[in-house]
């Protein structure tokens, strides 16, 4: 089927007012497009990013729209006449549903990682390149194996990994960290993530790869935030990872220590350029000694150690 997307530039005081109005008219499925919004949802979010593509901004600067999507049959084009006669020129284009559902597929394809990975989106064959398959629904969750963060931690725990090694992935996402350190031989992983979803769609790229709950598990919730959450987690960990942001890495490496086995290591990435100063003197401060440090394109990663006969100032 095929619709039509209709855009309406629309000042931010009266989106609610012209929502409405549309909406009377026949319209639904509203989206809205608003620089204020943008601007306070990166504010509020911090947690989650350090860095916002220049080209997202530009998208969002000075737009105050609302976008909504008719059926393109006589239905629908009678009531983008009323939306047309109600406010004048507005922007329109004709969308296929194979456009929403199928389209973005062809942005993912085999991506090599390190020297024996190489991440597979389920719908792909496996390159018949010896390398060891790591299969993932990059449709579901952020964690797809193509960002520099995510390449970097893949390609460092490789030498981490054999059948006695554990694994901890602090903000796991889509689970391609941890399930990856498990394609790679590892014992078992644990993974936690603030998101409440990722749980589901971790375990479900695990079942991709054949792992089940006795090798993987993961949990939902703040570690930083919940001391019983931590507890839950256990330790003795010989791997820990965290492919977060710099403003969680920070006050995570007070606590990460507390998973960690003797002789553990713990490789943290998501460290946008500018920010790998202050990143690394938090983890030495810290008790951590940065054993390599990893940059691709913009961004770091870290690989530590933790430093013997630590003491900390506290």
């Amino acid at each position: 089927m095929r619709w039509i997307e209709v855009s309406v530039d629309t000042p931010a005081e009266l989106i609610d007012e012209r929502c409405q109005q549309m909406a009377d008219m026949g319209a639904d499925g509203f989206v809205i497009e608003n620089e204020a919004d943008f601007q306070n949802f990166l504010e509020n979010n911090h947690q989650y990013w350090d860095y916002v593509d220049d080209e997202l901004e530009q998208k969002f600067a000075g737009v105050s729209r609302i976008k909504c999507y008719l059926s393109d049959d006589a239905d629908g084009k009678a009531i983008l006449a009323k939306i047309r006669g109600a406010y004048g020129a507005v922007q329109t284009a004709f969308i296929e549903d194979s456009d929403w559902e199928n389209n973005w597929r062809e942005y993912y394809k085999p991506i090599e990682v390190g020297e024996k990975l190489v991440v597979v989106p389920e719908w792909e064959e496996i390159p018949a390149d010896g390398r060891q398959p790591l299969r993932l629904d990059p449709g579901l969750i952020f964690g797809t194996g193509s960002h520099a963060t995510t390449r970097m931690c893949l390609a460092a725990l490789e030498k981490y990994c054999s059948p006695e090694t554990t694994v901890l992935d602090l903000g796991c996402g889509s689970g391609i960290l941890g399930i990856g350190s498990l394609v790679l031989g590892c014992r078992s992983c644990v993974g936690c993530d603030i998101d409440p979803k990722a749980p589901d769609v971790a375990m479900s790229n695990a079942a991709l790869n054949g792992i089940g709950s006795d090798r993987f598990r993961v949990y939902a919730g703040d570690i930083i935030g919940d001391a019983s959450l931590r507890r839950e987690l256990g330790s003795e960990y010989q791997l820990v990872l965290a492919n977060i942001v710099s403003d969680v890495i920070i006050p995570l490496s007070g606590y990460v220590r507390q998973f960690m086995a003797e002789g553990a290591v713990f490789i943290c990435s998501g460290i946008i350029e500018g920010r790998q100063d202050e990143v690394s003197a938090v983890l030495q401060k810290n008790g951590f000694e940065i054993v390599t440090h990893y940059c691709e394109e913009e961004w770091h990663c870290f690989e530590c150690r933790w430093m013997q006969n630590f003491c900390s100032e506290v």
